[in-house]
């Protein structure tokens, strides 16, 4: 009798399994129903590229030859490829180890002031600029003009508060009017000059923008009488408006050249100088007797300070990286602030209350436990860094363009922009494939030991 009725109950039980592996088929068969969109996204836009590239690498620039590792080799043969790579390692060692450390201290820096969410707001909104409209904003900004680029305008202010500017940059002296120039670009006067006389000294080619709003004419000056032991005389802007006049004479209604630098030179050395007055004129007094000859320095005329060519070939590279920092700070201060709001504060507060300092505090605790975060946005900023091509492509300009060209840029110069050659460009495709997985696969192995 119990036999039986165990032999009875062990259908339902057979039944149950059945039913369990049933609803495990058709849950796999719905999820595979959810996921097979994004499966035939992720072949069509991914999948077939990959493998499309890695086959058209072995082929010839038409498309129509197989030429094997030919691509690889030319690759590694071609000059602005080799500078290519270079670029990029430069691209991966700098621009994401400032941009760690930056958003490290950013976010260090934030949790003690009153207004960290409008700082974070202000700091992460570069974000939301396309990298199309930041290239725009940064050719503009490195513009070398000081009238458009707003960091050479600023460059231009600081060197000429400290070391000034030349007063007339075009001015000139007149051939044959007693005036000679220099090797260097300074003037002097072709006859000597003793003490008790006045010198006039004629410059053309002033540009009226060039000329003060204070300067006076100076026919008075010219008129004035030196005492004995003095060498008085007058530089003026030899042209008369409206025509007439007489060249190398100081005439009515010329005007002076006022912040002029004069000096007095004998034997080849200088033993006085001074500065012209509104009207141009000057004077040197309690010299010794005998001859003299007058100069204009060099610095009265030589060409204003244009500031940095940030977009030469030696600055090019580090401007667009500089670029790439302010839109990428935020992400950076954002993350390594999320690691650092879940940090153990009992450890923080243990250490200060055994005396150390918060730059002991930084380095020695919050440092080691921010690890694992500051890998994370180390690794992401990695790669990102390795695909970089808007912002190289628009800020640099077209004769530097391959000075600052790195892998993606120029793969898209070898394939579309003139080169034509898409068989080398799917070669430089997949090696930025190789370059870029590992990264990829480490940060992927690190989520997994995080979730665990």
């Amino acid at each position: 009798m119990t036999a039986t009725l165990v032999k009875e109950a062990s259908p339902p039980a057979v039944n149950m399994a059945d039913r369990r592996r049933r609803a495990r088929r058709r849950g796999r068969i719905i999820a595979l129903v959810f996921v097979l969109p994004a499966l035939l996204l992720l072949g069509a836009l991914v999948v077939y590229p990959v493998v499309f590239s890695v086959g058209r690498s072995f082929f010839d620039a038409s498309g129509s030859r197989f030429v094997g590792g030919d691509n690889y080799t030319e690759m590694f043969r071609d000059p602005a490829t080799l500078k290519a790579v270079r670029n990029s390692a430069i691209w991966v060692v700098v621009a994401p180890t400032l941009l760690t450390g930056l958003g490290l201290v950013l976010a260090v820096l934030v949790e003690k002031i009153r207004w960290a969410t409008a700082f974070k707001l202000l700091l992460f909104m570069p974000m939301a600029v396309s990298f199309l409209a930041a290239g725009i904003i940064f050719r503009l900004a490195y513009d070398e003009d000081p009238d458009k680029g707003v960091l050479n305008a600023a460059v231009v202010g600081v060197h000429d508060a400290f070391e000034g500017t030349s007063s007339y940059p075009t001015a000139r002296a007149r051939d044959g009017r007693g005036l000679t120039k220099g090797a260097d670009g300074s003037y002097r006067t072709t006859a000597s000059a003793s003490p008790g006389h006045t010198v006039g000294l004629g410059l053309v080619g002033v540009l009226p923008k060039d000329l003060p709003k204070d300067a006076k004419p100076a026919y008075a000056a010219a008129g004035q009488q030196a005492a004995r032991d003095e060498l008085r005389g007058v530089v003026y802007l030899d042209f008369t408006p409206g025509g007439g006049g007489k060249e190398g004479r100081v005439d009515r209604g010329e005007s002076g050249l006022p912040e002029v630098k004069v000096e007095a030179a004998r034997d080849g050395k200088t033993v006085a100088s001074t500065t012209t007055a509104a009207d141009g004129s000057f004077h040197f007094s309690g010299l010794d007797p005998g001859s003299y000859t007058v100069r204009l320095p060099a610095s009265n005329f030589s060409p204003p300070y244009e500031g940095v060519s940030w977009l030469g070939p030696a600055l090019v590279t580090p401007a667009i990286i500089g670029a790439y920092l302010w839109i990428w700070t935020g992400f950076a201060m954002v993350l390594i602030g999320a690691g650092l709001a879940a940090l153990p504060r009992d450890a923080l507060e243990a250490a200060r209350m055994d005396g150390a300092n918060e730059w002991q505090i930084f380095r020695r605790i919050t440092v080691p436990l921010l690890a694992p975060v500051l890998t994370v946005v180390f690794v992401t900023l990695v790669i990102n860094v390795m695909k970089v091509f808007d912002l190289v492509y628009i800020i640099a300009p077209g004769p530097v363009q391959e000075d600052a060209t790195v892998l993606a840029t120029q793969m898209w110069l070898v394939s579309f922009g003139g080169g034509n050659n898409q068989g080398l460009g799917s070669a430089l495709g997949v090696l930025l494939l190789l370059l870029v997985v590992p990264a990829m696969v480490f940060n992927v192995r690190r989520f997994r030991r995080s979730q665990r």
